[in-house]
């Protein structure tokens, strides 16, 4: 079972690390696509992204721990979380290093 944990949480963390990697792209490419000009509007969507982003950051992060957890499986969800914490941190790590050797 433990296995299992690491590897799902493996996966959780990188498909994080995907839709963080996703929305920066979108953000960095924003002003090209809807102007400098600040609306309202742009305004709203931000909001929305931010919004939209936290849900679908805490499905991919909390999702399955939560499930484990009202299941009675609280070892397990717990592990779960850690788990993918711990791999986002070493993506995190990875990311620092990999921009530090670039300079």
């Amino acid at each position: 079972m433990r296995k299992k944990i690491v590897i799902f949480s493996f996966f959780s963390a990188l498909g994080e690390g995907i839709y963080i990697l996703l929305v920066a792209l979108f953000m960095r490419n924003a002003n090209q696509w809807f102007g400098n000009k600040p609306s309202i509007l742009g305004i709203v969507a931000f909001l929305l992204l931010f919004v939209f982003s936290a849900a679908i950051s805490g499905a991919l992060i909390l999702g399955k721990p939560t499930l484990l957890y009202l299941e009675g499986k609280k070892r397990e969800a717990l592990e779960l979380f850690g788990f993918t914490l711990g791999w986002m941190l070493v993506f995190l790590i990875i990311l620092l290093i990999t921009i530090i050797a670039l300079r």
